[in-house]
């Protein structure tokens, strides 16, 4: 079992954002010559390079959303729809952390019509039997994916820091199968992604009703069985309810092209840094030098 790949699956938008903003919040963007900002590329990059050396993964992939149109916004017009455009100054990073992405060596994934977690869990669909997989993001949506071989490191505190969850740890917290998570969230919404699930519905409620019943589908055969106000609020909601099951589904179909040899950690060169750092992208390449016994 030692000899078994350990695949790191990245995220990619859930870091790019996060460092974005938590540099822009203090007016550091970084410019290349052109003018573009850099900030959420370089902590992004950066990130993924400290993920490495701390969780020295023998694969690597990074997933996108491939642009803000999935098959989430057909089911629901106001999917996503109560969240701001990005700041001008991350607009051309989206396409730039891919680039850089590939000139470091990574293996980007994405889709056009899917969302990064839709490829991320079609990438553990695909390789779950024969290699031990670490999830790294701040999406919770993202626990329906633990499995016995899949562990999730929820960004924490800079890039070194993680909240990690097992399968076993979901169970205990949430005395669910990870599976049954969807069915929660299905039943309080997602005030954040725009959907309402059942309205005077909370989370608490949600985890009760999936804990005594197990899904969805029992819940609607039992109506009789709950509290009048619950069952009303359900009724009056079924609709959304369905809705907001599958838009809290991850897709586990997406088409993964690349095979794992594909994904296999590259040999980083001391010349790749140098030409990132040529191009501006200097903090990046001094984060790989201080990580990485260059060649």
């Amino acid at each position: 079992m030692n000899n078994q790949p350990h695949l790191l699956v990245i995220d990619g938008m859930a870091l790019l954002f996060r460092s974005f903003y938590a540099t822009s919040v203090m007016g550091h963007y970084q410019y290349l010559p052109d003018g573009r900002a850099t900030n959420g590329v370089q902590g992004f990059a950066r990130h993924v390079l400290t993920a490495q050396s701390i969780m020295k993964p023998s694969h690597i992939a990074i997933c996108w959303d491939m642009g803000t149109h999935t098959f989430r916004n057909e089911l629901f017009d106001g999917y996503k729809a109560n969240r701001s455009n990005p700041p001008e100054e991350m607009i051309p990073q989206f396409d730039m952390a891919k680039e850089v992405s590939e000139w470091i060596g990574w293996k980007n994934i994405g889709e056009t019509g899917m969302e990064a977690d839709d490829c991320i869990g079609s990438i553990v669909e695909k390789w779950k039997e024969e290699a031990k997989i670490t999830i790294i993001s701040g999406d919770k949506d993202l626990l329906q994916l633990l499995n016995p071989s899949t562990t999730i490191a929820f960004t924490k505190k800079g890039y070194t820091e993680y909240d990690v969850y097992t399968m076993d740890r979901f169970k205990e917290e949430y005395a669910i199968e990870p599976h049954q998570f969807v069915d929660v969230k299905a039943l309080m919404g997602d005030s954040s992604d725009g959907y309402p699930g059942v309205k005077g519905i909370g989370p608490k409620t949600a985890l009760q009703l999936i804990q005594k019943f197990g899904s969805v589908d029992e819940i609607l055969k039992n109506l009789d069985e709950l509290k009048p106000s619950q069952r009303n609020k359900i009724a009056e909601n079924m609709d959304m309810l369905k809705l907001s099951y599958q838009l809290a589904s991850i897709n586990k179909n997406v088409s993964i092209k690349a095979s794992l040899e594909e994904l296999s950690v590259p040999n980083y060169s001391a010349n790749t840094f140098e030409q990132l750092a040529n191009k501006g992208f200097t903090s990046i390449a001094k984060h790989a030098n201080s990580l990485l016994s260059l060649v």
